[in-house]
């Protein structure tokens, strides 16, 4: 995965995009990334100015973060689960 670009240059090249004075294919181009990219931060600035409905980007962070913390809270109650059991068999005593 390539290494993420500046917050600087994002910036940068919304406000290339948001002049209209070339195509996007075009501005991408001249920056070396892709068309689509391009249009994806352009999506996302509106969002997180609050001009088009969606996600954020500080809740897109946060909502990645919870995903990762429920995940790995899943895997310690598995292995509770499993722990709790074992113990249960083994605390057993024939009649």
């Amino acid at each position: 995965m390539p290494a993420p670009h500046p917050p600087e240059f994002r910036r940068r090249a919304v406000e290339l995009g948001r002049e209209r004075a070339k195509p996007i294919a075009q501005i991408a181009k001249d920056l070396g990334i892709s068309e689509g990219c391009l249009r994806n931060w352009l999506h996302q600035a509106d969002v997180d100015e609050g001009h088009k409905p969606g996600l954020t980007s500080d809740e897109r962070k946060e909502l990645g973060e919870l995903r990762r913390e429920k995940r790995k809270l899943e895997m310690e109650n598995e292995i509770l689960k499993r722990a709790a059991a074992y113990f249960a068999r083994e605390n057993v005593l024939p009649k």
